[in-house]
């Protein structure tokens, strides 16, 4: 091997940023540069409109997957600010749409993060072929267009406007992503799953790319988890045992607040899904707490029943999980996450709180229905004993 070749000195390091860091490994953005990675694309984009609404500046988010393949999405709430940003040295819109780490999230439990790690608009702006922004705030409809990352046009005034809010349409890059398309299912399961988890959020989905004619679902769910108990059994054939048990708690010991809803049906697998700050996750400590709450009950109702012998052990968290549907949800002021997808919530107050929590009100609802506690109590008791 020649000296020239074998020699590595700070002028072989590549220094790539913004746009080019982001067109050569599309992968570290949005995961990958098939079908998800388009679906985190649109989740993005509409982060910021999700987040109007919940913060009570808009109503509603409509994403539209258009026929020539680009996708539209569009809120009512009082539109991007088009004056110099502190520090972007151009417009905020611009800086939002072409700078990295720019966000106008509200931050904190109310923030929610659609996309992979929150990356923002701009990635979506660098991977896409085109991007549009039409803004209409203050009485005035103001326009801009992107290509690859880099705007192409000035922001320009482009009339009176008709209410307000904002619009940003992108047309995904094919160098980057292929053949690959967006699937309205797998949008349509995240939004759907937002409104669950956020009462007051409205959002609608149209897929216009079919010639046979356009389909559009609107998602809205004031019960909140009540409802994705109700939507997740939507299937299932088996009896409930319970009603829906479902309550909401503020809890200052953990710097937030949870919604838990739960119900058991006849003999089927488990369907137990968690969520920290709207973020759907694999496990963690509000997963582990809301086990060790429904054991809890369980055992000391079993025991004082004398379902459950003095020499008997404790209910296991292991064991309450045949026919259960539930679905656990905290919002925190600074959550932890950890993992390799940052899937698993670490804060570790948030155990005993949930666990305490679901112990008080499922304890409180087995004694008001004896006959339906002795069903779903014996159940789990005997496949206890049997085990």
């Amino acid at each position: 091997m020649s000296e020239e070749a074998s020699r590595y000195d700070a002028s072989r390091i590549q220094v790539l940023e913004g746009w080019e860091a982001v067109r050569k490994r599309p992968g570290m953005y949005i995961g990958s540069t098939g079908e998800r990675g388009l679906g985190r694309m649109v989740f993005e984009v509409a982060d910021r409109a999700v987040n109007e609404v919940l913060a009570g500046r808009a109503r509603s988010v409509d994403v539209t997957l258009m026929s020539d393949g680009g996708v539209c999405v569009a809120d009512d709430g009082p539109g991007v600010p088009v004056d110099v940003a502190a520090g972007a040295g151009g417009p905020g819109l611009e800086a939002l749409l072409t700078r990295p780490q720019v966000g106008t999230g509200p931050g904190g439990r109310s923030d929610v993060t659609l996309g992979f790690c929150g990356v923002g608009p701009f990635v979506v702006n660098a991977l896409s072929r085109r991007m549009t922004a039409e803004v209409r705030r203050e009485g005035v409809r103001w326009v801009q267009e992107y290509a690859r990352g880099v705007t192409v046009t000035p922001l320009t005034e482009a009339g009176r406007a008709t209410g307000s809010g904002t619009t940003i349409a992108f047309w995904p890059d094919a160098d980057v992503f292929g053949a690959a398309e967006f699937s309205f299912g797998g949008l349509a399961e995240r939004f759907r799953e937002l409104t669950f988890l956020n009462h007051t959020l409205e959002i609608s989905l149209t897929d216009r790319r079919h010639p046979a004619g356009s389909r559009a679902v609107q998602f809205r769910s004031p019960g909140g988890a009540r409802d994705f108990v109700a939507f997740l059994d939507g299937h299932t054939a088996a009896p409930a045992l319970t009603d829906t048990i479902a309550f909401e708690r503020e809890d200052p010991r953990m710097a937030g607040a949870m919604e838990v809803a739960f119900r058991w049906r006849g003999p089927g697998e488990e369907r137990v899904r968690s969520f920290a700050n709207s973020r759907p996750t694999v496990g963690g400590t509000h997963a582990r707490g809301f086990r060790d709450g429904v054991a809890a009950a369980v055992t000391a109702y079993a025991r004082e029943r004398r379902l459950l012998a003095a020499t008997d052990p404790d209910v296991g968290a292991d064991r309450i999980g045949e026919g259960l549907t539930a679905v656990v949800s905290v919002k925190l002021d600074r959550p932890e996450f950890g993992g390799s997808t940052r899937g698993v919530l670490g804060n570790s107050a948030v155990r005993a709180c949930v666990g305490q929590a679901v112990q008080d009100h499922l304890g409180r609802w087995l004694k008001q229905h004896p006959e339906r506690a002795a069903a779903v109590v014996g159940r789990i008791v005997q496949g206890a004993h049997r085990d």
